[in-house]
């Protein structure tokens, strides 16, 4: 996979992350002894937009952060990663925060506050993208969850308008409208996200526990008009489908140390592959050495693997 001219440009969030490991989760009401704490850049649009640029990509980042030390920190990531700047600053305003927690076994819960990413509005990042589509060939528009509903679809409208192939990762679940998924080309839910989607179907009435439960749940999002589904699933790998036919794709074996950002890298260099023009079995083999790359060390930013390492996974 070579580098290409062509841009991925991810629109999305920028978070401070707070990183809590203990042995078990606490239950309602309990209270539990920590191990350690570290404050660390995240959010689904940096973490993503990193693994796009790590695997080699061209890349450019919209999204917002406030006016404060955090902030700051978190644009200066995006300069040290040579991702091109598109990240409004917001005045009045605190930066995105993550409350993560990582237990023994390396599963996660994270509560996110919004802060600046709830700020970035349609129309600037419309403006964004048309002022990047001036000077690049924009191939691939990624967007998550974090942000607001009508920016994530102003998004992939105007992607889909200037010829890119866009791509939504629903994380985390939110009351999708019909408009935003006919502008998704490509949609990544994990299983519990795809449980969500299909609200309506029978199959949400059992967790998604197999690769056929997970097909089906792909076919029933596919109803919803969009072309290509795939549902990832940690060390089980992934399953796609089309309105032609399904697959599976097989996952690394790996020794997890801690799964946050793994989804984040999968969708990030998921969407630098297809901009590579690669066929959606070789993107999902790239995406899934990346996810599984960075559940073997800790953190978000931190863990997203480079180019050579998942190289070095794909055997050469």
């Amino acid at each position: 996979m070579s580098d290409s001219k062509k841009m991925v440009v991810v629109v999305g969030s920028l978070n401070n992350d707070l990183v809590i490991t203990l042995d078990t989760f606490p239950n309602e009401g309990e209270t539990v002894l920590g191990k350690t704490l570290n404050q660390l850049p995240g959010g689904k649009g940096l973490n993503q937009a990193v693994a796009a640029r790590r695997a080699g990509g061209n890349v450019a980042l919209i999204g917002a952060v406030g006016d404060d030390s955090f902030g700051i920190n978190l644009k200066q990531v995006v300069e040290s990663e040579k991702i091109v700047d598109h990240v409004e600053v917001i005045p009045n305003e605190s930066s995105g925060a993550a409350i993560i927690e990582v237990d023994n076994t390396a599963s996660n819960r994270i509560v996110v506050i919004g802060g600046a990413n709830d700020q970035l509005d349609p129309d600037t990042v419309e403006n964004h993208m048309r002022e990047i589509a001036e000077t690049n060939s924009i191939g691939v528009v990624l967007v998550q969850s974090e942000i607001p509903l009508s920016t994530i679809q102003r998004a992939l409208e105007v992607g889909q308008a200037i010829g890119a192939t866009t791509i939504l990762n629903p994380a985390p679940i939110r009351q999708f409208t019909p408009e935003i998924f006919k502008s998704t080309d490509y949609l990544i839910p994990n299983e519990h996200e795809a449980r969500a989607l299909i609200t309506s179907s029978s199959i949400q009435q059992d967790p998604l526990t197999s690769m056929l439960d997970c097909v089906d749940a792909a076919n029933a999002i596919i109803d919803f008009g969009i072309e290509n589904v795939i549902v990832t699933r940690g060390e089980k790998g992934a399953v796609w489908a089309t309105a032609t036919g399904s697959g599976q794709a097989s996952a690394f074996r790996i020794v997890p140390v801690d799964t946050v950002a793994a989804g984040d890298a999968f969708c990030g260099v998921f969407a630098h592959a297809i901009n590579e023009g690669l066929s959606l079995a070789e993107a999902l083999r790239w995406a899934s050495a990346a996810g599984a790359l960075t559940a073997t060390r800790s953190g978000a930013v931190a863990s997203i693997p480079q180019r050579q390492e998942i190289e070095v996974l794909l055997g050469g």
